[in-house]
């Protein structure tokens, strides 16, 4: 398996762990364009109503606050499971050894773009307004869009964009995470003190 190619499922693997069904739609789209060779089972129209069905629906729900959350939890195991599969598929006609590779390769890279962006939007969701949401959502269609045509156009480069996004995400999972966590320590505070009975004053000015 030459270098191209491990680029290649590694940054269809990353952008599947974001949007699984943006990737497909993509990735079939273009191969019935015959703008890039793709697999034949992602060209197939019944494939490519259902990912644009369900990319569609999770394009409404991945901005709605707490839905996004409860949307990724179900996203778990499919995006991990639905980038080892294009990842397989994307392999062609490569021998059983190197179609396991190849969906290792893309499914664990999913697996850790979904955790980026599961966990950051947890902590996003602490926010009570809903733009940081619909913001962050479109900025994230925007960078899979990007590095599915990287992909294809130039894998090399593709694979160091999509290592620096998965170091730079999980910075910045973190970092949003701790501030969310102080944020809800704050408010916790404030209710508590709310609640709170008034000091009595002392004996001597009774």
């Amino acid at each position: 398996m030459d270098a191209g190619l491990i680029a290649l499922l590694a940054s269809s693997g990353w952008a599947s762990g974001v949007n699984l069904y943006l990737v497909a739609v993509l990735v079939g789209g273009a191969g019935r364009l015959e703008w890039i060779e793709a697999p034949a089972a992602l060209m197939r129209t019944d494939v490519l109503i259902v990912a644009t069905s369900l990319f569609l629906l999770e394009f409404f729900a991945d901005k709605i606050p707490y839905l996004d959350s409860a949307w990724d939890v179900v996203h778990t195991f499919i995006r991990p499971v639905g980038a080892a599969i294009i990842g397989v598929l994307l392999t062609g006609d490569a021998d059983g050894f190197n179609q396991a590779i190849g969906g290792l390769t893309a499914g664990g890279m999913a697996t850790a773009s979904h955790l980026v962006k599961a966990t950051t939007r947890a902590a996003i969701n602490t926010s009570p307004e809903p733009f940081s949401n619909i913001g962050t959502s479109l900025f994230e269609d925007g960078l899979v869009l990007g590095v599915v045509w990287l992909m294809f156009t130039n894998p090399l480069l593709a694979l160091a964009i999509v290592i620096v996004l998965l170091v730079a995400g999980t910075v910045l999972a973190f970092a949003v995470f701790r501030l969310a966590r102080r944020g809800m320590a704050r408010m916790r505070e404030r209710r508590e003190a709310r609640r709170g009975t008034p000091t009595p004053p002392p004996a001597s000015q009774r």
